[in-house]
Formats: C-alpha cells, sequence, structure tokens
C-alpha cells in the first residue's frame, strides 16, 4: 500500500496577509493555497503575475499547490448576455494557471455570498474566539436591515418573534456590526451594497435552483476543453452553510446534490472539495457516506469543524471537538489518498483567535495560532490512523 501523507496545506492571501510564509513553514506546512485577490472579478490573470505570486512562495521553500479562488463572475452564475466573455476570460486564466504549473482550482457557484455568518467574534469558554451562525441574527438583518420582501415567511414562528424582540434591544453599532458581518462576502472585495444585494436576490428567485444547477452545467461544459487539455482539475466548494438563506438558492450542499453534479458533468477534471465544516453543518448530512459516494472525485480537504444546536446555528468547533468525527473522516480520506498516484491537498480550514492573535487583526477564521493548533492535530490523528512517519 502506498504510505504517502496527504498534503499539509495553508491558506495564504498574500503579501498582505498578517500571516507570514515564515509563520506557515512554522506551522508545519509545505504546501500554500492562495489567489490573486487583488485582480477584480472577471478579468484575466496574466502569466506574470501568477509567476510572481509562485516566486516568493517558493523562494519561501513552499510550494503554490491549490488555488483558492479563482471567482466566478456573477454573470456566468446568472447567465446574463455577458457570460460568455467572463467564460472566455476564466479559460484563459485556467489556461495560464496551468503554464505556470497550478492545476487544482478550489472554487464555488454560490450566489453573491461567498460565505455567511452572523458573528465573528464568539468567545468560547476558553476565551478564545470563533466564527459563528445564528438563525435569530439572521432573521433580523434579513428582516429589518435588509426588509427582503415576505422575508419573515422563510423563518418559523419562533424564529420570527425572538427576532422581533432582539431587534427591539439592538442599538445603532450592534446593528451596524451584524450588516458587516453577513455582508463580508469575498475576502478583499468591497463591500456588497444592500440594494444591489435585493437586487441579485431578485433576480436568483427567478433563476430558481434549476435553473442555478442548469447554470453550473453550462459552465463547467464551457470549460471542460481547457480543463482537459491543461490537465487543470476543479474542486468546487459546498454552499457555506448548506441550506438557503436570504432567499437564495443553494444547489451544492448535500450528497444527491453532489452526486448530481459529477454525474451530470461526468468528466475527471470536475471535482470536489471536500468541505467537513460546510457539509458538517448540514443537519442531514452523513459525511462519511457523502465521500464514500464522491471519493474519487475529491481533489481538495477542507478539514474543520461545527457544534450545531437543535434550532440549527452553529460555531466552529475545535478541529478534533464538535459534531464532525474526524477520526471517522481521517480514516475515510487517508484511505482513500493511499491510493492516489500523487497525495490529495488538505488544510486546515478556520480556526479559532486565541493567545497573541486575540490583539491582532487577520482576516476572519485565517488567525495564524488557532491554524497552527488544527494542522498539528490533524497531522497527529493521520499519523495515528496510518503509521505514516
Amino acid at each position: 500500500m502506498n504510505k504517502q501523507k496527504l498534503l499539509q496545506s495553508w491558506r495564504w492571501y498574500g503579501p498582505s496577509d498578517p500571516v507570514t510564509l515564515q509563520d506557515v513553514k512554522q506551522a508545519g506546512a509545505t504546501g500554500i493555497v492562495s489567489a490573486l485577490h487583488q485582480i477584480p472579478h472577471g478579468e484575466i490573470w496574466p502569466v506574470e503575475d501568477i509567476l510572481e505570486r509562485k516566486a516568493i512562495i517558493e523562494t519561501a521553500g513552499l510550494q503554490w499547490v491549490v488555488v483558492e479562488s479563482l471567482p466566478i463572475h456573477e454573470a456566468i452564475k446568472t447567465r446574463r448576455p455577458e457570460a460568455s466573455l467572463y467564460i472566455e476570460n476564466y479559460k484563459q486564466s485556467l489556461s495560464n494557471l496551468a503554464q505556470c504549473g497550478i492545476k487544482t482550482v478550489c472554487y464555488n457557484f454560490m450566489p453573491v455570498l461567498d460565505w455567511t455568518r452572523t458573528q465573528l467574534d464568539l468567545t468560547m469558554t476558553d476565551g478564545s474566539k470563533a466564527l459563528y451562525f445564528n438563525w435569530i441574527d439572521l432573521a433580523v438583518f434579513d428582516i429589518y436591515i435588509l426588509k427582503r420582501t415576505a422575508a419573515a415567511a422563510d423563518y418559523n414562528e419562533a424564529i420570527n418573534k425572538q427576532a422581533a424582540e432582539r431587534f427591539k434591544t439592538m442599538t445603532d453599532d450592534q446593528l451596524a456590526a451584524l450588516r458587516v458581518n453577513v455582508l463580508m462576502g469575498i475576502p478583499n472585495e468591497k463591500e456588497i451594497e444592500i440594494d444591489a444585494l435585493r437586487n441579485s436576490i431578485d433576480e436568483y428567485q427567478q433563476i430558481g435552483a434549476t435553473g442555478l444547477k442548469e447554470n453550473l452545467v453550462y459552465f463547467l461544459s464551457a470549460i471542460a476543453e481547457v480543463c482537459e487539455r491543461t490537465g487543470i482539475k476543479m474542486a468546487i466548494h459546498p454552499d457555506d452553510p448548506p441550506y438557503p438563506i436570504l432567499g437564495l438558492p443553494r444547489i451544492v450542499s448535500t450528497k444527491e446534490d453532489l452526486e448530481y453534479l459529477t454525474k451530470r458533468v461526468d468528466k475527471a477534471f470536475n471535482g470536489i472539495c471536500f468541505c467537513t465544516g460546510s457539509l458538517g453543518a448540514g443537519v442531514n448530512n452523513d459525511l462519511i457516506e457523502i465521500f464514500e459516494a464522491i471519493k474519487s472525485r475529491v481533489y481538495f480537504l477542507h478539514l474543520r469543524n461545527v457544534s450545531k444546536d437543535e434550532e440549527g446555528n452553529f460555531y466552529e468547533a475545535d478541529h478534533l471537538g464538535g459534531d464532525v468525527n474526524m477520526y471517522e473522516v481521517m480514516k475515510a480520506v487517508t484511505a482513500e489518498n493511499s491510493k492516489r498516484e500523487s497525495p490529495i491537498p488538505f488544510r486546515p480550514d478556520h480556526g479559532h483567535q486565541m493567545l497573541d492573535d486575540l490583539h491582532k487583526v487577520s482576516n476572519p477564521g485565517y488567525s495564524a495560532i488557532g491554524r497552527l493548533r488544527g494542522l498539528a492535530e490533524l497531522r497527529g490523528l493521520e499519523l495515528g490512523i496510518t503509521g505514516n512517519y
């Protein structure tokens, strides 16, 4: 049996990231997951810019192994008339990445918002801070800040009542903070304005989940030739959280969604980023069952954990805590990894803000020490399961 280890990686936002590449090396990772966030969505990533970032990473003694992410323009997701222009740009960016030797691309097809939390600094019992999603707070945002038409119909009576009571007690500063948290969007993009979000929601409600699935198939079919020719592997990230919010459809949230996608575009380039945190937030998702169903198409791993309550609220737990049985997940992924010619890259996804990082500013979920702890725990778990020294 192949004794190779999973490829231990780390998300790095580039030269402006407060976590340095030297920090990454000390954490024990060898692979870097990065993107050219300075380039506006929809524009071509030039070869020289890719090579510049790659050289910075390699000079530090590391390897750029995954692009996360090469964003998909909203015109493609909604299939507006200008979608074909942005697809051509995307195909050129993929070709340029392949030319530079970077051939795994993580992306998502979530409408408007890349991920959604209602609080970025939930204080844990040990004093560290975690990301948090709360349905009552989301309802406050949806009904009283966004003021989406008929928003209350998407929540049950108990949540509507509690949201009304909470809204009455919130200060202007608290409402402003909630607004910022929900609208964090994609890193380094300018804040999405409320009016623009309302317009996008209206557009996506016309498209619906079925239409969005068709648009994803359209996108993948359009890039298939360049991916197959260059050896690019695409790894779609599940919806985060994995259920409809703010009237926006979700199409990458369950085993059925992932099986549909891999069968509908049944080509080897069309793969999955198996995110245990996003999928783990779904109350009906069995992560081992999902992994076993689509494991041959898993090209990237996000390993993190969540703790859910009976209402479906969740916070991001320790990597080896929470509702996700990381021991069983690691057994499954290392078994699959042992059959691969090349190791599957994984990264400790998110981490608690803790110790000295409590006094620093970093991208939400991406402070150094919490991820270092997570990576150390995951490395130890892998070693304990496989015995691969």
